[in-house]
């Protein structure tokens, strides 16, 4: 994955563009590559800044944040409830989810859906 290239780059090279010189000359001028001028050249056009967007992060939670009421309240109505059957009570809901996007979920939230409580180990000294 390429990496961000500074801000001032990429308003001196739009600015290069803009004020005559192609996006190949541009390029050239200031070392980087012709499709990353014209893209630049491209951003600058339609936002009127070629400024990096964000990258990484979340961009599916949304879909599962939405439904949040509805899973927090079915956990508190019936607290043994298991992923299996709250991803059963999404589909019903026409949202299909994944075990592993409930399991995030609710990782996210900090709940918990271990069932027993951890017992104490049965030995109480060394054997060896």
């Amino acid at each position: 994955m390429g990496r961000v290239l500074s801000q001032d780059l990429r308003d001196r090279v739009a600015a290069a563009v803009a004020g005559g010189l192609s996006c190949r000359q541009a390029a050239v001028r200031f070392g980087v590559s012709a499709a990353s001028a014209s893209r630049w050249r491209q951003l600058a056009r339609a936002h009127g800044t070629p400024a990096a967007r964000a990258q990484g992060g979340d961009r599916r939670s949304a879909r599962i944040e939405a439904h949040a009421g509805f899973l927090l309240g079915a956990i508190e109505a019936r607290d043994d409830i298991t992923l299996g059957e709250l991803q059963a009570r999404l589909a019903e809901r026409g949202t299909p989810v994944g075990l592993g996007t409930l399991w995030r979920f609710f990782d996210r939230h900090g709940i918990s859906r271990k069932k027993r409580r951890r017992t104490r180990a049965s030995r109480t000294a060394p054997t060896s």
